[in-house]
């Protein structure tokens, strides 16, 4: 289950995606977030589903990375789908015991599943699509105005994505130490829940160590190099909006209009 886990891994491509601006994808990216929780009628995700599959067949995504990335969110969308079976009123298709199935809570069970994996998916692309470097310069670019209050804009951006970086290193790391306490005959997978959470402890120490000597190696290996912060800094590559923005612009505002008109016209299902 830890190597399904893809998120903060890079994709290496050329594609159309790859070449948007960092600034607007994290920009559409947000956008399509909202755009999830604001659809309440089935027609409207369907287009929710559109604009992802357009994404990833634009980006030249695998899809069996698409499928990976969901895969660890599944037993909170079964769970998410069992209690809105179960506990929704309306119609009744079929009732058992304290439990009743209705038409309404099959319904929002589809949709409510629906919008959590195009939320993963929408936005694990982001970071498919774009290196680490390159969102560093995006997000430090976009909260250049929060330095005006005095904000270290460049260090906030530089531990978020070395945080969202070292994500797949440590889910590595973690499978790793896994690994050797089982061939020390370590028994991880029975016993009750507090037998579960002690057989824990030998995998979390060594996971804690060594997370504390990566980041002291990262530390001195960045102040080997000069590194000061942002301050003074220059870049070999410049941020810059090109047409392929202005048309991912335009698209994603045909559809965030289509979600709104939508959300006036039809009755809202969720």
């Amino acid at each position: 289950m830890l190597k399904d886990i893809t998120l903060g891994q890079y994709y290496p491509g050329k594609s159309v995606v790859h070449r948007i601006d960092p600034r607007m994808k994290i920009i559409l990216t947000t956008a399509y977030v909202v755009m999830l929780f604001i659809i309440n009628h089935p027609i409207g995700l369907a287009v929710g589903l559109l604009v992802l599959a357009v994404g990833y067949g634009a980006a030249k995504i695998p899809l069996r990375l698409m499928f990976k990335s969901l895969k660890p969110v599944l037993p909170i969308i079964l769970f998410t789908a069992i209690l809105n079976i179960f506990f929704i009123d309306g119609t009744v298709l079929l009732r058992w015991w304290i439990f009743k199935i209705t038409q309404e809570g099959l319904l929002l069970a589809a949709v409510m599943a629906a919008r959590i994996l195009c939320l993963i998916a929408g936005t694990s692309l982001l970071t498919y699509t774009t290196s680490p470097i390159v969102l560093t310069d995006g997000l430090e670019q976009l909260m250049a105005p929060l330095k005006k209050i005095k904000l270290p804009v460049h260090e906030l951006a530089m531990m978020m994505t070395i945080a969202l970086r070292f994500i797949p290193t440590l889910i590595e790391e973690t499978d790793k130490i896994m690994s050797a306490q089982k061939a020390r005959g370590a028994d991880m997978e029975t016993g009750g829940l507090i037998k579960r959470a002690k057989a824990l402890i030998p995998i979390l120490i060594p996971l804690f160590v060594s997370a504390f000597r990566r980041a002291d190696e990262l530390a001195l290996a960045m102040e080997c190099r000069c590194y000061r912060g942002g301050e003074g800094r220059t870049r070999m590559k410049q941020l810059r909006f090109t047409a392929v923005d202005a048309y991912s612009l335009l698209f994603f505002v045909l559809c965030f209009a289509v979600i709104i008109v939508l959300n006036l016209m039809l009755p809202a299902i969720v």
